[in-house]
């Protein structure tokens, strides 16, 4: 097997048209994190995106999108950012781990949402975790827990929170006016409003802005505008009257559409605008063709009450015999560790949410006002 490498954004026209027919080839590569477009969008905005391209006489059978900084460390592309990461190939096809790492000149390379079918890379994975999705249809088209269906699914799951959305749906378009829902929303003024939207929330709970990095920005700016058939960025928005109340912003392949960045106003909190923008465009999802809606990794209640099933995605280190890998495994490793720790036990969980949240009053100068240090409810998404 022969492997070249390039820059995510510099790949050839015949390369990504391989590439596209690969992610067909297998349901486990439709997600549109794992389009040649996401990689470019990253390259472009970001920098150090490369694509290990690996041949089998002469053609090519696999790509692995990746980052590489200036001491081999390699991590998924988009890491932090994307929610299901692979070596997309074609079936049949595997690599030796440690050859592939030397091709790219990685001593490491690091993932944390890894498409469960990766075996050559399954014995580097430290732990495994659900990832819900929402099947919205089936292989032959039809309609399964999507759709205009998913709404008469939920009613029959969890039949109290269909009648209280529906309530507050109903109260909110009477105090401010009819609902509307558009599901490819292209005024990028509105895209400005969910980042404003977004930075604020991340503030309010003291995580870290991504909006406060220029590349994301530009990369969330650059995918808006990419409409492709393999990947097209999505912007979707609830309003009342002429008034934006919550808006989701994510990327959609042919089959898949991937919940990204969802942001609501937080004067409209009671009316839980964040839970009725997924329900909203579910049922959209569903009529535009799409087969899955995938939530992403992360313990949140709002996902155990819309999920269908759960995907198991894997998170870990993939290294060969190098100073480096030792060093970062090391470093990364123990905070990893703590981090799952918190986040796979509600007695620990909990108190540190509480903690981030009083901090982000404090940080926003609104402690003391209420009792209540933020608007956000774990059941009302606020996306990522």
């Amino acid at each position: 097997m022969d492997i070249t490498n390039h820059r995510a954004e510099e790949l050839s026209a015949p390369l990504v048209r391989a590439w596209h027919r690969t992610m067909e080839e297998s349901p486990d590569y439709a997600n549109p994190f794992l389009a040649p477009e996401f990689a470019a969008g990253v390259g472009t905005c970001r920098g150090g995106a490369r694509v290990a391209v690996l041949h089998e006489r002469g053609e090519p059978v696999g790509f692995l999108p990746y980052e590489r900084d200036v001491f081999g460390v390699g991590r998924a592309i988009g890491l932090g950012l994307s929610d299901c990461q692979a070596l997309v190939h074609r079936p049949g096809v595997t690599w030796d781990t440690h050859a592939l790492l030397r091709a790219c000149g990685l001593s490491v390379f690091e993932f944390d949402h890894l498409v469960e079918e990766q075996k050559p890379f399954a014995g580097y994975v430290t732990g495994t975790f659900a990832s819900p999705v929402i099947d919205l249809k089936d292989g032959t088209g039809t309609t399964t827990g999507g759709g205009d269906g998913y709404a008469e699914w939920l009613r029959g799951a969890y039949p109290g929170l269909a009648k209280t959305t529906l309530k507050k749906e109903r109260r909110l378009a009477r105090d401010l006016g009819e609902l509307r829902f558009v599901f490819d929303e292209r005024d990028p003024e509105v895209l400005r409003q969910l980042m404003r939207w977004k930075s604020a929330q991340y503030r309010r709970t003291a995580r870290m802005d991504r909006f406060a990095r220029p590349w994301i920005v530009n990369l969330t700016e650059h995918l808006f505008q990419v409409r492709e058939e393999h990947f097209t960025g999505v912007m979707s928005v609830v309003y009342a009257g002429d008034r934006p109340v919550a808006a989701h912003f994510g990327p959609r392949s042919r089959t898949v559409f991937a919940a990204w960045f969802t942001a609501y106003d937080p004067e409209l909190h009671y009316y839980s605008p964040g839970l009725l923008m997924h329900l909203r465009m579910t049922e959209a999802a569903g009529r535009e063709g799409l087969r899955v809606l995938d939530l992403g990794r992360g313990e949140k209640e709002y996902k155990d009450w819309l999920k269908t099933r759960e995907l198991r995605v894997g998170e870990g280190f993939a290294t060969r015999p190098h100073p480096v890998a030792t060093a970062h495994r090391l470093w990364r490793r123990p905070v990893r560790g703590l981090r799952n720790t918190v986040l796979a036990h509600p007695r620990l969980r909990e108190p540190a949410d509480r903690l981030l949240k009083t901090v982000g009053a404090l940080r926003t100068g609104r402690a003391g006002r209420t009792g209540r240090t933020d608007r956000t409810k774990s059941g009302d998404p606020g996306g990522r």
